[in-house]
């Protein structure tokens, strides 16, 4: 288990160099005169870019080198980070993009070796619990990240808020090359293994990853247009930062049992359960749009996420080959890169049109289509619901 903590370690500190930003995005943008949809698009060239990058990740990392790409995605963000820093200086919102665009190809290197090296790294019978352990490292980071980063930018600005995105990426960087020692031989493929990336076409993979992709449409439209409501509204960045740290400790609190409960019960009870939550969360944002009410729809959609997105990698991961597993793994989260994009370009036009209260009641409509996605492997058969 040293071997999972440390890439847990590593994990935690990438997210954290992502999330500290996340609160500070939207109202950079806003403070530099961009209009909405703008908002959205240089938004979006994160998970663009995460997006394309993800089946060279996961090539990088059936072929062996998975640690490589653990820290050389730790150093994008690094590199990132530093160039946020001179974008906020200079006022460069083209710069900002470029920044956000490395940031996005650092995310499609790490996250496929980092959620297949859990995989392989987890004791027998316990894959789900081990990928909640490391959903609460993602947890955390969204617990001390926002917070971090809101705060950081009231008080110290863009630039402060930025920098800390290039010390926490470098000290992941660290972290993963200590992992990188300690399981490097573990994770090699061998050369017995041999399987197609065909096999990738199962139902329970499809299932999975289409849910997550109409779950990600929908959390855009929070962590890209609730901070850009607050800022217009000229409310403190912090109260955003707040509102995904309570995301985050919900999801933190509820992640190991997601884990745990898919395990013993199969995925697809606990995964129902989490959507209903976030679902439920959705139409309380509705109805109490401003703090402290909507700390509320915060504190569900946190649950929701925390039990939801173990128990959809364990549907779609648990079963496949080693061999393509890193590949299955980048395609999988391809599917919230996609759902991210496609919910902030699509989003951004909504909110273009009728403001950004407008963007929130089309949230639970998109995260219905979720609950189809999820099920139609059952109705055909394919699938026990149990």
């Amino acid at each position: 288990m040293r071997n999972v903590w440390l890439l847990n370690i590593s994990t935690f500190f990438f997210f954290l160099g992502i999330s500290v930003v996340t609160p500070v995005v939207s109202p950079f943008l806003v403070s530099l005169h961009a209009e909405p949809f703008l908002v959205g698009l240089v938004a979006g060239v994160t998970s663009f870019l995460a997006l394309v990058s993800k089946p060279i990740g996961g090539a990088v990392g059936d072929r062996g080198y998975r640690f490589h790409a653990l820290v050389g995605g730790n150093l994008l963000g690094l590199l990132a980070g530093i160039l946020y820093v001179v974008s906020a200086v200079s006022a460069n919102v083209y710069l900002f993009a470029f920044a956000r665009a490395i940031h996005g190809f650092s995310m499609g290197l790490f996250f496929p070796s980092s959620l297949s090296t859990a995989v392989d790294l987890a004791p027998p019978g316990r894959v789900g619990e081990t990928l909640g352990w490391r959903g609460m490292m993602f947890s955390l980071g969204n617990i001390i990240g926002p917070a971090i980063g809101g705060y950081a930018s009231d008080v110290i600005g863009f630039a402060g808020a930025f920098a800390l995105t290039a010390i926490f990426s470098g000290v992941g960087a660290l972290f993963a090359l200590i992992a990188w020692r300690e399981a490097g031989e573990v994770v090699r493929p061998r050369e017995h293994e041999k399987a197609s990336y065909r096999e990738l076409l199962r139902v329970t993979f499809v299932s999975a990853s289409l849910t997550l992709f109409m779950f990600s449409v929908s959390y855009a439209g929070v962590t890209t247009y609730l901070p850009a409501l607050y800022k217009s509204l000229s409310l403190p960045q912090s109260l955003f930062g707040y509102y995904m740290m309570v995301i985050g400790i919900f999801s933190f609190m509820t992640r190991v049992v997601g884990g745990k409960s898919a395990d013993r019960r199969g995925p697809l009870p606990v995964i129902t359960l989490g959507l209903t939550l976030l679902l439920l969360g959705y139409v309380l944002l509705n109805l109490y749009t401003l703090p402290p009410r909507s700390y509320v729809s915060a504190a569900l959609i946190g649950a929701g996420f925390g039990l939801a997105v173990p128990a959809m990698q364990l549907m779609a991961l648990g079963n496949l080959p080693r061999r393509i597993r890193t590949m299955g793994s980048g395609i999988y989260t391809m599917f919230f890169d996609l759902g991210t994009l496609a919910g902030q370009v699509s989003l951004g036009y909504v909110a273009q049109l009728y403001g950004y209260a407008g963007v929130f009641p089309l949230l639970p409509l998109i995260l219905g289509v979720g609950f189809i996605t999820l099920y139609v492997p059952v109705i055909w058969g394919k699938v026990n619901a149990r």
